[in-house]
């Protein structure tokens, strides 16, 4: 298998685990709206995955920076340098205390940060498309070769 086509596999599946992380603490926030959930377990359940997506992401971006996958990179860079941001403010976190003041904002970034995953989902699919083409007509051309 060549590097190229195990470098789409492996993103398309953080990708893939970005979504569902971003997807999870819309649902969580919507029962939260909703009061289907304590404030509490919503918070404890948000805050439990906040870090390791913000480390995905900045793995994600990064891997794209050292594969010398240049636009993806620069299509990367403005979520990743946010979370960063968050971070250093000390405002990644979802407060108990100020949550319904903040809900509909922090529901908002959410679901404008899946939005920014799907588009990125679906390049990401196309070069994996094109990869997978690639290797096949490869592997194609090699058997021809005896």
């Amino acid at each position: 298998m060549s590097m190229d086509l195990f470098f789409w596999i492996v993103a398309f599946l953080i990708n893939i685990a970005l979504m569902a992380s971003t997807f999870y603490q819309i649902v969580i926030l919507t029962d939260l709206e909703a009061d289907y959930i304590n404030i509490y377990d919503s918070a404890t359940s948000i805050n439990r995955i906040v870090l390791p997506e913000f480390i995905v992401q900045g793995v994600f971006c990064a891997s794209f920076l050292l594969t010398w996958h240049w636009f993806m990179f620069l299509i990367t860079v403005p979520v990743t340098c946010y979370h960063v941001m968050l971070f250093l403010k000390r405002q990644h976190l979802f407060d108990v205390t100020e949550a319904f003041r903040f809900l509909n904002a922090e529901k908002k970034f959410r679901l404008i940060k899946l939005g920014f995953y799907l588009v990125i989902f679906a390049i990401i699919t196309g070069r994996l498309a094109l990869s997978v083409f690639e290797f096949l007509s490869d592997a194609d051309d090699a058997t021809h070769l005896f």
